[in-house]
């Protein structure tokens, strides 16, 4: 499987990593409904199979759970895959998250989440979100001890921007960002990314099929049936006004990839990869059978006449969507 060097660091992830997200199980905020925790280790473990090398999770991700199963999936393993994760986000006796950037409670966190994973290092450790942004540069500061201690080999960021990026003192020096990006939220393109480029900073994107959007699995009939306890019940992105223009387009999307022998989620991953700035991108899968369908997207180069099918669609789509937000 192809890989890229991220950033200026020494590691080299495939193009396509494994995020956990839904892995975390329900009955929490963001939950993505009840999960299997046996049918989540043979993902991960699936995932490797074909060749992905890397695994992205957080501690908030069903509140432990899913750095709990990731690692029982990796314990034992004679050849580990890299493993990030994320701090910064906590959560009280009642489950109810809130962030926390003081330099203790991260270097708590790092070693709550090495204990949950089974694992003595940490290879990438990003802050979960800039919340609360006055303490930035003393989150740093943690972040500083822990590379220092061994404990963790690289830090990074996710969800940050370019301003908040600046802010993050030399040492250590910034590894990477995690946005999100997709067709339908292509935002980081216009100032975040060509930052990334010129500062030498790695760039994991996540949601690149946009929570199911771009799968084409989404009908008003499954929405209906998400369960209580998924997050998306609750995303304006999976309710009508917007619901219907996105079904339209994963449609035509759909008419673009099978024409090329391949499937709408390969087609969503594959177009966020085309970006020089982007290293990898994270593909979230509750199913071995899942990952490795989307695993192979690494491997396709988009041609010239399919990035420019692809634009129209996006244009034609931008343009709707503001049409029917003023009509609303």
């Amino acid at each position: 499987m192809k890989s890229r060097r991220l950033g200026w660091t020494d590691l080299d992830f495939t193009r396509v990593g494994l995020g956990t997200w839904a892995i975390g199980g329900g009955d929490w905020r963001f939950s993505w409904g009840p999960q299997d925790d046996e049918q989540s280790i043979a993902t991960i473990h699936r995932a490797l199979e074909v060749g992905i090398n890397w695994v992205d999770t957080a501690a908030v991700y069903g509140l432990g759970h899913a750095e709990e199963v990731v690692g029982r999936a990796i314990a034992g393993l004679s050849d580990p895959p890299y493993i990030a994760t994320k701090c910064g986000r906590r959560w009280d006796s009642a489950g109810e998250i809130y962030g926390d950037l003081r330099a203790e409670s991260l270097i708590e966190e790092a070693e709550n989440s090495l204990k949950r994973l089974g694992i003595s290092t940490i290879d990438l450790f990003q802050i979960h979100w800039p919340d609360p942004e006055s303490m930035i540069e003393e989150a740093w500061t943690a972040m500083d001890r822990l590379v220092e201690s061994g404990k963790v080999r690289y830090a990074g960021v996710s969800n940050f921007n370019v301003g908040q990026m600046q802010r993050i003192p030399g040492r250590p020096r910034l590894a990477s960002l995690q946005p999100p990006y997709s067709m339908l939220r292509p935002d980081v393109e216009a100032a975040v990314l060509p930052y990334c480029l010129q500062a030498g900073i790695g760039v994991i994107v996540y949601s690149p099929m946009q929570k199911g959007l771009l799968t084409g699995k989404v009908t008003r009939e499954w929405v209906e049936a998400i369960p209580p306890d998924d997050h998306r019940r609750h995303d304006e992105m999976f309710l009508e006004p917007l619901l219907g223009l996105h079904m339209a387009l994963a449609q035509q999307l759909h008419e673009i990839a099978d024409r090329s022998g391949h499937t709408l989620p390969q087609l969503a991953v594959a177009w966020t990869l085309r970006r020089p700035e982007v290293t990898a991108a994270i593909v979230g899968a509750r199913r071995p059978d899942q990952i490795a369908e989307t695993a192979t997207a690494g491997e396709w180069d988009l041609s010239d006449e399919d990035l420019a099918e692809v634009e129209r669609l996006l244009e034609d789509y931008r343009s709707r969507r503001k049409e029917v937000i003023r009509s609303a």
